[in-house]
């Protein structure tokens, strides 16, 4: 009797165990990469030791700022291999570039250098050092042989900042995965991996900002704003939301404004009619990516190429030949936008 009665009260407190809330949501905030974290995630505790050991390990990996990086190491040309998260940006840096025609390309970086986004800035530029620099820029001019980095020219460098923060969101996703977390929201300099609910039990909603027309005042620099949106998405389920925009980073001179979007093809920043492009994909690093590159094409080109996509929406921000603001998003991103 007495084991029946145990295994009765084992099954009843299996069941309630089964019932009970996974866990409290926390916050976590700090800095990587020169940007912004912050993460919410329902969890039965505290993950912050482990959220920032693995947030320390992607640094040494892929942050061109950091001397000590493995991504410093190969833009200085000494022997180092690769790890696996290295790999994957490569790869799909690779990719992308193949299906975007080039308007991606991770070896961009001496051009963003020379027009003062990265990590120097020139105070004269001329096309005569525009045309120097394009010489040895170009993704099909480095390749992964195994774990090693081969370059057909010395003077490639690498700079993944236009896919390394929507891949440091699925690193981090992946984390709290496999910590058991079913619940979360990683953000991280704008760009968003998530799944599952909010604290609220409902979808996680991402807002759309305008792109400020105030060419005097990047929107991310305005102490205090809070940005007026043109949509909000909110897409039921694990995904990667980045957005690109000219209004995020630029520098005005002698009031002509310079954007950080870089051309790959012309050398020059891509003065396009897309004001911002917004990128839903089933992951943050694929959605990165291509908003980068949808960027640098101008709509037309941006809506042809990604309609032969598979697993990508958009929202781009555009302006027509009357400077006329309008919006073109797909037909797969319309059920995930509560103003449309």
């Amino acid at each position: 009797m007495k084991q029946t009665i145990s295994l009765v009260t084992l099954a009843i407190l299996a069941i309630l165990a089964g019932c009970a809330a996974p866990g409290t949501y926390y916050e976590e905030s700090g800095s990587v990469f020169r940007t912004i974290y912050r993460i919410k995630y329902q969890s039965p505790r505290l993950l912050t030791e482990q959220i920032e050991a693995e947030l320390q390990a992607f640094n040494l990996s892929l942050n061109p700022f950091n001397p000590n990086s493995i991504i410093s190491k190969v833009n200085r040309n000494e022997p180092v291999e690769v790890d696996p998260w290295f790999a994957e940006v490569f790869r799909k840096a690779e990719e992308v570039s193949a299906r975007s025609g080039g308007a991606f390309d991770a070896t961009v970086a001496p051009l963003i250098n020379l027009w003062g986004f990265g990590f120097s800035r020139m105070d004269s530029i001329t096309p005569r050092m525009i045309d120097s620099i394009r010489t040895f820029v170009g993704y099909r001019k480095i390749r992964l042989e195994g774990t090693t980095v081969v370059k057909d020219d010395p003077r490639v460098i690498l700079n993944f900042s236009a896919i390394a923060k929507g891949y440091a969101c699925d690193v981090i996703a992946r984390l709290l995965e496999r910590e058991g977390v079913t619940n979360y929201m990683v953000e991280i300099g704008g760009e968003v991996a998530m799944r599952g609910i909010n604290p609220n039990g409902e979808c996680w909603r991402i807002g759309i900002n305008k792109p400020q027309d105030d060419i005097e005042k990047p929107q991310d620099d305005i102490e205090g704003n809070i940005p007026e949106l043109e949509d909000t998405v909110q897409p039921c389920k694990a995904c990667g939301i980045a957005t690109s925009g000219d209004y995020r980073n630029f520098y005005v001179r002698d009031g002509k404004k310079y954007a950080h979007t870089i051309n790959p093809a012309t050398g020059y920043p891509a003065a396009q009619n897309i004001l911002s492009a917004t990128v839903l994909a089933a992951d943050c690093m694929t959605a990165d990516a291509y908003a980068t590159a949808f960027m640098v094409m101008g709509i037309e080109r941006a809506v042809e190429t990604a309609r032969t996509i598979d697993g990508i929406d958009y929202f781009f921000i555009y302006t027509d030949s009357d400077g006329n603001r309008l919006v073109s998003f797909s037909d797969g991103m319309q059920p995930y936008l509560l103003n449309r």
